[in-house]
């Protein structure tokens, strides 16, 4: 039997898409005899070239700042783990939380946020830029393998889960798959939770790879509760343990203490809630979540890291270098369109309005598609006499 045999009936089967909403791929295709449909997803997404990219792109510090910092590519994989675990424990559809948590970043630009915020400070005349609408559009358009049809042809349950972010504006351009932002109902629990899932897996590499780059201290930490008294059981458990082995042992409480958390509480609002199918999940309010005194602990946890990691001296260094690699670099394109590579002069760039505005989507949807030493190299090819 397959795996979604032993689902809960609130669990998304691919095998009887919702009701509610427009369900299963935008391009019909048969079903397969030895996969789901979810499992088809994640396979597409892990043979996608924008998954390979993501090994190249910054989760916090540059891909050659060091060879043991997360990447997008790793953290994908860490939310992927953490999502299956609690979604098991739910009797929720780990396939299709594996897919959305390893599609959930493939729009991210090079250099992690900053990308993001400078890419959309250049598209604000031309319908701004999101980097979950950008997943969205890598799966629904610019991923390039079937002779039928743009895209991945990827499962609504899927793409819902990937667009966890939406402006009405945007919402209404999206149809069906963004109907939620618009109706103010509910994407599936296995969207929920792999929303959840992210911030489980962020929150705990980002103090691994802040300790290791040395930005942040033991003692800095220890400013927080929730970080202080795990580390006292660490402590308590192995008297004098230091060094890497006391961090990883701190760290791997922490998640433990949030996904357990995460699947109490959820637990006890689902059974309340008692939702007998998908479609009455999303009538419901959100269900997947972190208890109240949990919920205070991972914020100011988050709180921390904001103030001390990535508001450090030597991140925003890197953030104001990398703000200019690509501001010149849509700058440049935007002036001398010529300069695109070949493959994207035929492209339409779907933007709204005039061709001004087709011609930023391509260039955005280039750079977005970068990796970092992509971006770099490209920049020094465009700007330096010496390069070619």
């Amino acid at each position: 039997m397959l795996p979604e045999d032993y689902l809960a009936p609130y669990a998304a089967h691919s095998s009887s898409a919702s009701t509610a909403v427009g369900g299963g791929r935008r391009y019909p295709e048969a079903a397969h005899s030895s996969r789901s449909q979810f499992q088809r997803d994640r396979d597409r997404i892990i043979h996608s070239s924008a998954f390979r990219r993501l090994e190249y792109k910054t989760q916090v510090f540059l891909n050659h700042e060091g060879d043991l910092f997360r990447t997008r590519l790793t953290h994908s994989l860490e939310v992927a783990q953490v999502g299956r675990s609690i979604a098991r424990n739910l009797r929720l559809n780990e396939d299709l939380v594996e897919a959305i948590a390893l599609a959930h970043d493939l729009g991210h630009t090079p250099f992690g946020h900053v990308g993001q915020d400078v890419l959309n400070e250049c598209m604000r005349d031309h319908g701004g830029f999101e980097h979950n609408l950008q997943s969205l559009r890598v799966v629904d358009e610019l991923e390039e393998h079937y002779g039928a049809y743009n895209g991945l042809n990827l499962m609504f349950e899927t793409r819902e889960g990937i667009l966890k972010h939406c402006s009405l504006p945007n919402a209404r351009l999206l149809g069906p798959v963004a109907i939620r932002f618009i109706e103010r109902t509910q994407p599936s629990l296995e969207a929920q939770l792999t929303n959840l899932a992210d911030e489980i897996a962020y929150n705990s590499h980002d103090i691994d790879d802040g300790l290791r780059s040395g930005l942040i201290t033991i003692d800095q930490l220890q400013q927080v509760d929730f970080f202080a008294r795990l580390y006292r059981d660490v402590q308590q458990a192995f008297p004098g343990l230091t060094g890497r082995r006391a961090i990883y042992e701190t760290l791997r409480r922490l998640i433990t203490a949030l996904a357990d958390d995460l699947i109490v509480t959820s637990g006890a609002l689902i059974a309340d809630a008692a939702p007998r199918s998908l479609d009455e999940v999303r009538l419901a309010p959100p269900l997947i979540r972190f208890s109240d005194p949990m919920r205070k602990e991972a914020t100011e946890l988050k709180r921390f890291l904001r103030e001390n990691l990535y508001r450090h001296y030597k991140v925003n260094r890197m953030r104001v270098k990398a703000s200019r690699i690509v501001r010149e670099l849509f700058d440049a394109f935007m002036a001398e369109p010529v300069l695109l590579p070949p493959d994207y002069h035929h492209k339409s760039g779907d933007g709204d309005g005039d061709g001004g505005s087709r011609q930023a989507r391509k260039i955005a949807d280039y750079i977005a598609g970068m990796t970092d030493r992509y971006a770099i190299r490209e920049h020094r090819r465009l700007f330096s006499l010496d390069e070619l």
